[in-house]
Formats: structure tokens, C-alpha cells, sequence
């Protein structure tokens, strides 16, 4: 019994979804120094993720609690959510 080469799609988020087409429609190419490109993102991931600032900020409590409840549904400290989120806006990806 032959196999489908498509994999079970049902199960699978959007951002997968989009991926599995991508790599089924032959899109995705061999990067030549795969070695030199991880290391370089491990550099990246590295210095993105290093916190070298601390900061105080004023809050009302009730914006404190509502980021702790979205946090914990989430499943991170409410502080790790924060930083997403000012990261993300300073990066230009929030707007």
C-alpha cells in the first residue's frame, strides 16, 4: 500500500500549515554553509535575547492585573511578557 506524501494537515496551526505548503511546493533551498549561518543566528538569537537594561515603570494596578491573567493563560512570567511586547513594538513588528 502506497503512502501519501502529503502529511495529515487536519492537525495543523496556519503558520504550519503555510510551511508544509511552502516545503510541498518545493520552495524551501539548501543553504551552502549551513555551519556559518548557525552559528551566525545562534549570534543573533544571543545578543537579541541578552538583557543588559534594567528599567522601572508605573502601572496602573489594574493594567498589571489584566497583563498576569494574559500572561499566565499564556504561560509566561508577566515580566518575559512585557519585554515581548516592548521588544517586539521597538523592533517595529507592533504596532
Amino acid at each position: 500500500m502506497k503512502k501519501n506524501k502529503k502529511a495529515d494537515s487536519s492537525k495543523l496551526d496556519r503558520e504550519e500549515e503555510e510551511l508544509l505548503s511552502s516545503f510541498e511546493k518545493d520552495e524551501w533551498k539548501t543553504i551552502k554553509n549551513v555551519e556559518k549561518e548557525k552559528s551566525s543566528a545562534r549570534k543573533i538569537a544571543a545578543k537579541t535575547l541578552r538583557k543588559d537594561v534594567r528599567i522601572n515603570i508605573r502601572l496602573t494596578s489594574n493594567d498589571l492585573s489584566n497583563i498576569k491573567q494574559i500572561a499566565a493563560y499564556e504561560g509566561l512570567p508577566y515580566q518575559t511578557l512585557i519585554a515581548s511586547v516592548l521588544h517586539k513594538y521597538a523592533a517595529g513588528h507592533l504596532k
